[in-house]
C-alpha cells in the first residue's frame, strides 16, 4: 500500500494547522484570482497543485488514477474533478469570506481537499487494502509491542508523515541496525500467508474480517522478528499486507493491450450464429408456408367471395388473434354480424386448423406469431387500429 492510504483529518474552518506553524513559501495569487473569478487562472493554479502533489505523483505510478491513457489526461481528470468538488462544496467563497492568505488556500486546497479526493477514491477502488493499511497504522502506534525508534525530533517533526516515521519492537534498542528493502522482502517469505477470516462485519454486514485484530497485531510481531529491522510504516504495511489474503477487485479489458503478451479473451456472444440463424430463416419461410396455405382454405371455405372472406377474417382476429381477447357477442358486435355466423365461422377456421400438419409447440408458436402479423396487416390495412376494412 502506498502513502496514498494516508486521509487528511479535517480541521478548523479558516485556518490549518500546518499554514499556521510552518514557515509561509511561494504561493499562487488566489485572493485575487478569486476576487476577479477568473476561472483560467484559477484551473491553471489548481492543475500545478495536482502535478506537484506527491500523492498523485505515487497514485499514478500505482496505476490507481486512471486504467489508461497518458499522464497528462490522469492530471486534467483530477484537475477537474477537484474544481467540481470545490465549487460543489463552495469553499471558493468560504476562503473569501474567511479572509484565507494565498498560503493559507494553497495549503488547504492541497493538503486536504486533494489528498482526501485521493484517498476516497483508493477507498473505493481497493477497500481491503485501505481498511488493513488503516488497521495497522493504529495498532503499531497504540500497541504496547511496538515503540518508534527514528529520532522523532525536529523542527519539521509535527507534519512528519506516518509513512515515513520508523517503527520496531519494543525490546528492541535504540540504535538497532536497518536492513535493505530487498533483505526485507527475503526475509518476510518464511511466514506463511495467513487464513482469510470471512466472518461479515460492519454496519451492513457486506465486509468480510479477513483478520482479527489480535491475529494481526502476532502478524506485525512475525513480520518485525523476521526482518530483525526496524522499518518505516509505509514498509511494513506492505510486508504485513503481503502475508495476507487481500482481495481486491480491478478491472481490466478481457482482450488486454498491445502490450499484453498473454492470451486474449473474447466475451461469449450471446447472440445466434450462422447455423442458428440459417435455422430461423427456415422455419420463418416453413411458418409463412403454414399461414399462406391456412388462408387459403380460409378462402375456399366461402368459395372465394370477398365480403364473406373479410368477415371470416375479422372472427379470426377477434376471437382467436387479437391481444383484447373479446367475447363472441363483442366480436358480432364489432362485425355487425349475429352471433350465429360468428360460430359458423369459427367452426370453420377450427375445421382448417386442426386440418394444419404442426409437428410441436414451437413450430405452432412461430405459425401463429406469423399468422397474427399476417391477419393484422389484412384487417386493419388503411384503416384505424381496432376498425376493420
Amino acid at each position: 500500500m502506498t502513502s496514498a492510504t494516508e486521509e487528511t483529518q479535517p480541521t478548523q474552518p479558516g485556518r490549518t494547522p500546518a499554514a499556521q506553524e510552518r514557515p509561509q513559501r511561494h504561493a499562487g495569487a488566489w485572493v485575487e484570482t478569486l476576487r476577479r473569478s477568473d476561472v483560467s487562472r484559477l484551473w491553471t493554479e489548481l492543475q500545478r497543485l495536482v502535478v506537484n502533489h506527491p500523492l498523485v505523483r505515487a497514485s499514478y505510478s500505482a496505476g490507481l488514477l486512471v486504467e489508461e491513457g497518458d499522464r497528462g489526461s490522469a492530471y486534467l481528470d483530477l484537475t477537474q474533478e477537484l474544481f467540481v468538488t470545490l465549487l460543489a462544496k463552495s469553499r471558493f467563497q468560504h476562503y473569501l469570506d474567511s479572509e484565507m492568505t494565498d498560503a493559507e488556500i494553497e495549503c488547504e486546497v492541497s493538503q486536504i481537499e486533494l489528498t482526501n479526493l485521493l484517498t476516497a477514491e483508493l477507498r473505493k477502488r481497493h477497500p481491503e487494502s485501505y481498511r488493513l493499511a488503516r488497521r495497522i497504522s493504529t495498532i503499531i502506534q497504540s500497541s504496547a509491542n511496538f515503540r518508534r525508534v527514528d529520532s522523532g525530533a525536529g523542527e519539521d517533526e509535527p507534519h512528519r508523515r506516518l509513512v515515513d516515521r520508523v517503527y520496531g519492537l519494543r525490546e528492541w534498542r535504540a540504535d538497532k541496525q536497518r536492513r535493505a528493502q530487498a533483505e526485507l522482502e527475503e526475509r518476510v517469505h518464511m511466514i506463511p500467508v495467513r487464513q482469510r477470516d470471512t466472518r461479515m462485519v460492519g454496519c451492513t454486514g457486506d465486509a468480510q474480517i479477513i483478520i482479527s485484530n489480535s491475529d494481526l497485531e502476532d502478524l506485525i510481531v512475525s513480520v518485525l522478528e523476521a526482518c530483525d529491522s526496524p522499518v518505516d510504516v509505509r514498509t511494513l504495511r506492505s510486508l504485513v499486507m503481503s502475508r495476507l489474503p487481500v482481495m481486491d477487485i480491478y478491472l481490466v479489458p478481457i482482450g488486454g493491450d498491445d502490450s499484453d503478451e498473454g492470451r486474449g479473451f473474447e466475451p461469449v456472444d450471446a447472440g445466434e450464429n450462422p447455423e442458428q440463424s440459417l435455422l430461423r430463416r427456415e422455419s420463418e419461410d416453413e411458418a409463412a408456408g403454414y399461414v399462406d396455405n391456412f388462408l387459403r382454405g380460409l378462402h375456399a371455405a366461402v368459395r372465394g367471395k370477398t365480403k364473406q372472406y373479410d368477415r371470416m377474417l375479422g372472427v379470426l382476429w377477434y376471437c382467436y388473434l387479437s391481444p383484447a381477447h373479446i367475447t363472441q357477442l363483442e366480436a358480432a358486435a364489432r362485425l355487425n354480424v349475429s352471433d350465429s355466423l360468428v360460430s359458423d365461422y369459427r367452426r370453420r377456421i377450427e375445421q382448417q386448423l386442426r386440418a394444419l400438419s404442426l409437428t410441436g409447440v414451437e413450430e405452432a408458436r412461430r405459425f401463429e406469431t406469423a399468422l397474427r402479423e399476417r391477419v393484422h396487416a389484412l384487417v386493419f390495412v388503411g384503416s384505424e387500429e381496432g376498425v376493420p376494412v
